[in-house]
């Protein structure tokens, strides 16, 4: 497995990606869309953490596609830092909204995200994740629960008290002048149905672009969210959406930390069923205590989750894929971003250096058996 790094829009410059090179990474998962847009929950130098319900900011321009010269240079940028741009993560609800909603611009924005598909295709980016998902990223809160009083999100509690407002989704403003009133709630089946259209208009595109469509769970993983149904809540729940659309590019951004909150399942077999499949195109590697809706985040080195148990699947089942932490406890110093995930990095790559050394043992006395029998 290959060890990576997450980078949002405001940190592509060198000084990250050097610092992601300092850490010992190979690889990197970057996020275009600017989450951070004239939104007042997320501060502009850390990871999007968002409140339990104000949206995050402004989606983009509507008519802003990635460009294939756009992404050739962010590829080519980050090769000359010595890292290998891996994938993706999430598409801007500006271009896609009414494919989540089912609204009257629907066959446009498909044709965006299939020009974006091909566009990333023709830069050589294998792997597009993405959340298909109404109400996003809410529900959570914020507070100095972690080791140390070091701050760190979580759950206290559902998050259905308030619906949405007209004119969000994907926990972001698509549309500032929507009229006033909330978004009307729709079924579970019928948001599964509005998936699989999706992906039927654009798993061909993916095939013949070379690219990755990487699916991933509800976060938090609850049944509903702000009134509205979620799909992947529980982890047999991923097997549903790989089965919709059978095909090399319908995959999964397997999240740990979100397997983990969820109330059903055994984590350890999930990660063991999907790895075996090869449907796992990169993963978030995240640890939690507690389960939805009650939970918070932890260090990589504590919690409810068996991260060396988790690696060992991984590695026993040949996981060749990248490995990122999404996000972590910040830490008390100036940088707490790069802190935090200094150590979840380091955590990962001892780890790693273990199975290796561990590996490499196994087949030394395997292969000294087989010269004694010989």
């Amino acid at each position: 497995m290959k060890i990576g790094l997450g980078l949002y829009r405001h940190m592509l410059s060198r000084d990250y990606y050097d610092f992601a090179r300092q850490a010992g990474c190979s690889h990197v998962v970057v996020h275009l869309v600017d989450y951070f847009n004239n939104g007042a929950s997320n501060p502009r130098n850390n990871q999007p953490t968002g409140s339990k319900y104000e949206p995050w900011g402004m989606a983009g321009d509507p008519e802003k596609l990635w460009t294939v010269e756009e992404l050739t240079t962010l590829r080519r940028e980050l090769e000359d830092a010595g890292l290998v741009l891996a994938a993706i993560e999430n598409l801007d609800p500006a271009h896609w909204h009414d494919i989540l909603l089912d609204g009257a611009q629907r066959p446009q924005q498909i044709e965006k995200v299939k020009t974006m598909i091909r566009r990333m295709g023709e830069a050589r980016i294998p792997v597009l994740g993405y959340n298909f998902s109404l109400a996003g990223v809410c529900g959570r809160v914020t507070a100095p629960l972690g080791r140390g009083h070091a701050v760190t999100v979580g759950m206290d509690g559902p998050a259905d008290d308030v619906p949405m407002p007209n004119g969000m989704v994907w926990n972001m403003v698509y549309d500032p002048n929507a009229p006033k009133g909330t978004l009307p709630s729709i079924s579970h089946e019928e948001l599964w149905r509005r998936l699989e259209r999706f992906l039927a208009d654009v798993v061909p595109v993916a095939e013949k672009s070379g690219v990755r469509l990487a699916a991933h769970p509800d976060d938090p993983p609850m049944p509903t969210m702000r009134r509205q149904p979620r799909l992947v809540y529980q982890p047999g729940m991923y097997q549903r959406l790989i089965d919709l659309v059978p095909s090399p590019s319908n995959a999964l951004e397997l999240c740990v930390g979100t397997l983990a909150e969820m109330t059903e399942g055994d984590i350890y077999e999930a990660i063991d069923r999907y790895s075996k499949q090869g449907k796992i195109a990169y993963i978030h590697l995240r640890n939690v205590v507690g389960k939805v809706p009650k939970y918070r985040e932890t260090f990589i080195d504590e919690g409810d989750v068996d991260m060396l148990r988790i690696l060992t699947i991984l590695a026993d089942n040949n996981f060749d894929g990248v490995v990122i932490p999404d996000h972590t406890p910040q830490m008390t110093c100036p940088a707490p971003w790069h802190a935090g995930m200094a150590h979840t990095i380091g955590f990962i790559l001892a780890a790693q250096a273990m199975l290796k050394k561990s590996s490499t043992e196994a087949a030394d006395a395997q292969n000294l058996t087989r010269g004694r029998q010989s």
